[in-house]
């Protein structure tokens, strides 16, 4: 029996001819990843271990994201453990404030992550660069540590659910509204320690950075990555940037899948996860009226520079409604910039937004936009859980730029169509 697409890339970093689905494996890593929240856990269990040296310190990288610049005191001391522990074994990839991003967002665009590689990181959303053609999953802080110390880990291969995607995806539909589909079809736990591995003629129609949407959200699927195969998309974003080889794996023609679904993108709607479920999905019909307090357009989901634009061009001449706050995150400094010189940072003010630096923010509850009890939000950030953005007795409803733009508009729930 053949292998998928993530199988070859653990066989080949295994040293393997072969794997299956269910063998336990030990691979070497190309990096391992940690943030402001997780690091300083790794370099804990780090030093409690004994451990003395970091294996590879260019294949270690820190990005300090969630709650920089530091919201309160705990914070600091977090940053501060991690940038001395980054300074004392000489992690070359150490990213605070002034080199900042968020870091999903930020690794793939400095070119540390790519096609063929094998990536660990202490964060869910670590599944992220499968949109390159990498296996890329999250795990915990204390095998953070240990990938520090050997850059190795250990693996179960995981079966796979092959999506084929099919067709032109329809006016205001992109990445955002495709993955919630999916998950809305099969469930927060439908895709559980599986490969999302997305196929088909539709995917020649989506951009890197919807790509890389839909990997980001596979973890709310249940999966343990989410990948697509190298083409020429692929390529021409890793070009000049990746700092290795491009190695592009292929699912052999006979490669085992649990199940096989086809999605129709050109049949797609607009698609909206109610509270508090990524899966709880409606479509403009079954949306009715959905009075909102809040917008957040942004973080390693949607705050690329494509997002920035489809809200700009929503935004552009209109302003938001009374009452609603809007807030725009762009996801890197590198994607800050780009926006503010293509004058979008003046078509968001113009129309009552505000712009933040790079951060999570308000996306784990942290700072930069937090709910009161009663609020609502629409957000294209990844998760939509009981209290995700601030108080247990807020809501959140995740949305495409498209979407969030024009509820902004609107002042509440709401496609382009309707502003």
């Amino acid at each position: 029996m053949g292998m998928t697409m993530s199988q070859k890339i653990l066989a080949a970093h295994a040293g393997l001819a072969s794997v299956k689905a269910g063998q336990l494996i030990d691979a070497e890593l190309d990096m391992v990843l940690g943030n402001d929240i997780t690091s300083p856990v790794a370099v804990k269990e780090f030093e409690k271990a004994g451990f003395t040296c970091i294996q590879c310190p260019a294949r270690v990288s820190m990005v300090m994201d969630h709650f920089t610049p530091n919201k309160d005191i705990k914070a600091a001391e977090q940053v501060k453990t991690v940038r001395n522990f980054a300074n004392k074994y000489g992690v070359e990839n150490f990213f605070d404030v002034g080199r900042m991003g968020i870091e999903h967002a930020l690794l793939p665009e400095q070119g540390l992550v790519g096609a063929g590689d094998l990536v660990i990181g202490a964060d869910s959303h670590t599944c992220t660069y499968g949109a390159l053609g990498a296996f890329s999953t999250g795990v915990g802080s204390t095998d953070m540590a240990a990938g520090m110390m050997s850059n190795r880990c250990w693996f179960k291969v995981p079966a796979a659910i092959k999506f084929v995607l099919k067709n032109k995806p329809a006016k205001n539909i992109c990445g955002k509204d495709i993955i919630l589909h999916i998950i809305g079809l099969i469930g927060v736990d439908g895709a559980l320690y599986k490969s999302m591995e997305f196929v088909g003629d539709g995917v020649r129609y989506l951009s890197i950075d919807d790509r890389f949407t839909i990997c980001n959200m596979a973890i709310e699927a249940g999966a343990k990555n989410g990948i697509f195969p190298v083409d020429d998309v692929t390529r021409a974003y890793l070009e000049g940037r990746f700092k290795r080889e491009i190695r592009a794996f292929e699912a052999d023609p006979d490669a085992e899948y649990e199940r096989t679904i086809e999605v129709d993108l050109s049949a797609l709607k607009p698609t909206v996860a109610f509270p508090h479920l990524p899966e709880n999905t409606r479509t403009p019909e079954a949306w009715g009226e959905v009075k909102i307090d809040q917008v957040v357009i942004g973080s390693c989901t949607n705050g690329h520079i494509s997002d920035l634009r489809i809200a700009a061009d929503i935004l552009r001449g209109k302003h938001v409604a009374k009452g609603v706050r809007c807030i725009i995150i762009p996801a890197t400094n590198t994607i800050w910039k780009q926006a503010m010189h293509e004058g979008l940072f003046d078509v968001f003010i113009d129309a009552g937004a505000v712009v933040s630096t790079p951060t999570c923010g308000p996306c784990l509850g942290g700072h930069m936009g937090i709910l009161a009890a009663g609020e609502r939000a629409v957000a294209t950030t990844n998760r939509n859980f009981v209290g995700r953005m601030g108080h247990v007795d807020s809501e959140v409803y995740l949305a495409s730029p498209y979407v969030a733009a024009a509820s902004a508009v609107a002042g509440k729930l709401a496609t382009p169509d309707e502003i």
